[in-house]
């Protein structure tokens, strides 16, 4: 079985990136499963209804999201009218599962793929340099215990590296893939761990890479240099599809290999 994990989808630019090459990539790699990470989808911060559909109808069978979910208001009522044994796509649109537990919308999707293959797709926001979340760790011990699937991706959506190196081997060999979001740099750590779980502590950003973490570089400069506030706009140069390309058992749902994907124009 083979998933394909496509990381932070930034703007405008990082939508026509991964339009121009994920069609290809699922036909030609074989791919089962598409999850991909949206929620910087809309301008660079945040997910819209809309946008959701837009990133639905390339493939995706689940959305990720993480810090920036809130920041397009009307994604909220959207989540809300999302119901537990829902497989419509409200539904599976996900935030993190450490929220508090009151927020709109679920941070764990549990669904099959047409041949019957039964998977899950569960997101987690890290606390280190973050807001101040339920702990990801225990959040992830809860959920695993009701999940009958043996073929499961986790989002940590996570500032320290360390923190989501921590995670991986917190959860080797008990899920199939352990796929760091939000910094939006990919690392060259791509790798199956001892026990059977894929991990790589950030996939990266799929948008403009002529950009500071996708935003325009001269607002971002003009912060650093003189610390006044400055609004931030979504960059449109260089976009790359920045993605982990995972092979598993489906039987025991151990990775087989992790592959790093970076596609430009």
């Amino acid at each position: 079985m083979r998933i394909l994990f496509v990381g932070d989808v930034f703007g405008s630019a990082g939508r026509r990136i991964v339009r121009e090459h994920i069609g290809h990539v699922i036909a030609g790699r074989g791919v089962d499963l598409v999850i991909i990470n949206g929620e910087n989808a809309a301008g660079g911060f945040g997910l819209t209804p809309t946008i959701a559909d837009e990133l639905f109808d390339l493939g995706a069978h689940v959305l990720t999201t993480g810090n920036h979910v809130w920041d397009k208001k009307e994604i909220i009522d959207y989540l809300k009218s999302a119901s537990p044994d829902s497989h419509d796509r409200p539904r599976r649109i996900l935030r993190p599962a450490n929220y508090a537990p009151n927020t709109p919308g679920y941070g764990v999707y549990q669904g099959s793929l047409p041949s019957g293959q039964a998977y899950a797709v569960l997101s987690l926001q890290g606390r280190v340099f973050m807001a101040n979340n339920e702990d990801p760790f225990r959040t992830a011990d809860k959920l695993l215990s009701a999940i009958t699937a043996k073929v499961i991706v986790v989002d940590f959506h996570a500032e320290a590296t360390s923190e989501k190196c921590a995670m991986g081997w917190y959860l080797d060999g008990r899920v199939t893939a352990v796929i760091g979001t939000h910094t939006h740099i990919p690392t060259a750590d791509n790798r199956v761990l001892t026990g059977g779980t894929a991990y790589q502590t950030d996939v990266g950003m799929s948008g403009p890479y002529d950009s500071i973490i996708g935003v325009e570089k001269e607002m971002v400069l003009e912060r650093f240099l003189t610390s006044m506030p400055s609004k931030f706009e979504a960059a449109r140069g260089d976009p790359r599809m920045a993605a982990l390309l995972i092979e598993c058992d489906p039987e025991t749902g151990h990775a087989l290999s992790a592959e790093r994907l970076l596609l430009g124009e």
